[in-house]
């Protein structure tokens, strides 16, 4: 019964949010929100000037419906959208609705500042969009709001592959250590697929990966709503692949890549090991490291590099890969890491 909803979200996601691309892309052309290319970037992004931007809006409206609609017809048909646990747990388990509703919020959430970002960058011709202080001020309110909801329904235990689990309500210690570190998860891993969203077709195919190893831990869990909301989640970035994979018809922009950052940061709280999301992904976190590598090492060299240009998919491209080229190859890499996630999980929990 669960396979057939996983393939029924993944179907009713794929088809709006491919659908919807008849009617977004015109309208943001109309509406002439249009990719603006700024001068560090690549010169031969230059022909993407005037792109339609934001189009991130179809498969984020694309995976809420699809989230939504699978789930009232598998309750209606009589599924549990909880974890399979013991009576004994009940308790515990319906705190599970609360990670799945929070974490679609928390996409959500993310997904409305990078709304906000883009609309000042192309309507309002302002090319950095919000300033870094009211961008990271409103990621940052979002975090904690959904840290918060994490606190108040008790989803502070977290499962470590063959080491057990680490309870973060035990003292007053372990729960500044929990705010702290998950506020940290949080914030790194929405900007690090920010980050990935530089060439077309590249943070959709790797995000595809890391929602089919969602779905994978969701079956071996026996938590069927983790399951529908990854299949969505695979569905919405396959249908938008259809129109950003290169030559991109249209960008996510900000708007989709930090709400697709929500989605795979609350599919990992979900799981209750945020920790696997460093090998489910990996590119993400190498994105991020060769960022960091650059900046820190140009400061510390007063001009000197280590990448051809960060993140790292841009050096690729300057040593003469082809976008799809580098979407296969970063898409594979991720999916062994993803393997190992799943892996780690079947064997470890």
């Amino acid at each position: 019964m669960e396979s057939i909803m996983v393939i029924i979200s993944i179907v009713i996601a794929f088809g709006i949010t491919a659908a919807l691309g008849f009617v977004i892309i015109p309208w943001l052309r109309k509406l002439k929100f249009g990719q603006t290319i700024l001068e560090i970037g690549p010169s031969w992004h230059k022909s993407k000037q005037g792109t339609p931007n934001m189009g991130g809006i179809m498969f984020i409206i694309g995976i809420t419906l699809s989230f939504i609609i699978t789930s009232v017809i598998f309750h209606l048909t009589g599924g549990n959208l909880l974890s399979d646990l013991t009576n004994d747990l009940q308790k515990e388990a319906k705190s599970d609705l609360v990670l799945l509703i929070a974490g679609l919020l928390l996409a959500l959430g993310f997904g409305l500042v990078g709304f906000l970002d883009d609309f000042i960058k192309i309507k309002m011709k302002r090319n950095e969009g919000l300033t870094a202080k009211q961008k990271t001020l409103g990621q940052l309110l979002v975090a904690v709001a959904y840290i918060a909801t994490l606190r108040l329904s008790h989803n502070t235990t977290w499962q470590i592959p063959f080491l057990g689990t680490i309870n973060f309500e035990k003292n007053i210690l372990s729960e500044v250590i929990f705010w702290l570190v998950s506020l940290f998860i949080v914030y790194g891993a929405v900007n690090s697929v920010n980050l990935t969203d530089g060439i077309d077709g590249l943070c959709s195919s790797v995000t595809a990966t890391a929602a089919i190893a969602f779905i994978c831990i969701g079956a071996i869990l026996k938590f069927a709503g983790l399951e529908i909301l990854a299949g969505a989640l695979l569905g919405g970035v396959l249908g938008f692949l259809c129109w950003n994979w290169n030559p991109a018809k249209t960008f996510m922009g900000d708007t989709g890549s930090l709400f697709l950052g929500g989605m795979i940061t609350a599919l990992g709280f979900a799981i209750k090991c945020p920790l696997l999301l460093l090998p489910i992904g990996i590119v993400y976190v190498c994105e991020t490291m060769s960022d960091v590598i650059q900046i820190g090492y140009f400061k510390m060299t007063h001009g000197k590099r280590v990448f051809k240009m960060a993140p790292i998919h841009h050096h690729f491209e300057m040593c003469g890969w082809k976008e799809k080229k580098i979407c296969v190859i970063f898409s594979t890499v991720n999916a062994i890491g993803c393997a190992v996630g799943v892996l780690l999980v079947a064997f470890g929990y």
